[in-house]
């Protein structure tokens, strides 16, 4: 909430905007999902083929498409990385996973009955609940943020007690790993050409100069380093060798840190 209360208020109406065409995209895969016999039937059999640990992945990069938002209203401009990338078959997968929590946490005697009959239930309950959403309450702001947010925060906690714990798990690291950056954010770096005449830009990674007309990277934070040198440094972590500023990165655990962290400082900075 503090996060959003920064925006200006044309910035909160067109993020409003973009919730809603992202909520009524998800709800129309819900109620697809559940109007269909045989896809409602491939989609739970998916569903329970999934370990815990895949789960938390299909929920963390479901989290991670709902981030993107805030971040693209704000006027941040980092590119999008593919971890937030998303099949069909994994989204209704995610949201007939998140319905069944919330029918669990309102009513859990619902699920008692047997897995044969979760379609009809199930899609009664969604009829009930669009049918409360276009009642009146989702023609503010509030009625269409405030669900969103519910599902981020739902989300985040979950990814926060499992997605940590299984991530460094499967990657046998501790805490404070690095990642490489994401490819599509490597290849969208600048090229420009070196203006210092008096040779006292200095690459921070080989310590040596660059020389006036040299075609140099610069990064987002406008810190020049030499192709030869930042490119390697790269393909291990997805930081600025001068400041730490963080690309996005391909690692979905470690984008929505990113993210996360950039939404929190954006935050506390408004409150300073």
């Amino acid at each position: 909430m503090t996060s959003l209360s920064t925006l200006s208020p044309s910035h909160l109406t067109n993020l409003t905007h973009t919730i809603l065409s992202l909520s009524h995209h998800h709800r129309r895969r819900l109620a697809s999902v559940l109007s269909s016999p045989t896809l409602f039937s491939l989609t739970l059999r998916h569903l329970l083929s999934l370990s815990l640990p895949q789960k938390t992945l299909l929920i963390a990069t479901h989290l991670l498409s709902l981030l993107h938002p805030l971040l693209l209203h704000r006027n941040h401009h980092s590119l999008p990385s593919s971890a937030a990338a998303m099949k069909l078959r994994d989204l209704d997968a995610v949201v007939l996973l998140l319905f069944l929590c919330e029918t669990h946490q309102l009513d859990p005697d619902v699920l008692e009955a047997s897995a044969d009959n979760w379609r009809e239930i199930l899609g009664a309950m969604c009829s009930d609940t669009m049918l409360n959403s276009i009642s009146g309450l989702w023609t503010c702001d509030a009625g269409i943020l405030m669900p969103y947010i519910e599902t981020l925060v739902r989300c985040k906690r979950f990814v926060d007690i499992m997605g940590g714990y299984h991530h460094r798990r499967l990657r046998g690291e501790k805490e404070g790993y690095e990642i490489p950056a994401a490819r599509a954010a490597v290849v969208a770096l600048r090229g420009v050409e070196v203006l210092n005449a008096a040779g006292e830009v200095e690459c921070v990674i080989c310590k040596e100069e660059m020389s006036e007309g040299r075609d140099v990277c610069e990064m987002p934070c406008q810190h020049l380093f030499h192709w030869k040198c930042i490119l390697p440094w790269l393909s291990k972590r997805n930081t600025c060798p001068f400041c730490r500023f963080q690309l996005p990165t391909d690692d979905v655990f470690s984008e929505i840190q990113r993210l996360w962290d950039i939404l929190v400082k954006t935050s506390e900075l408004h409150v300073a």
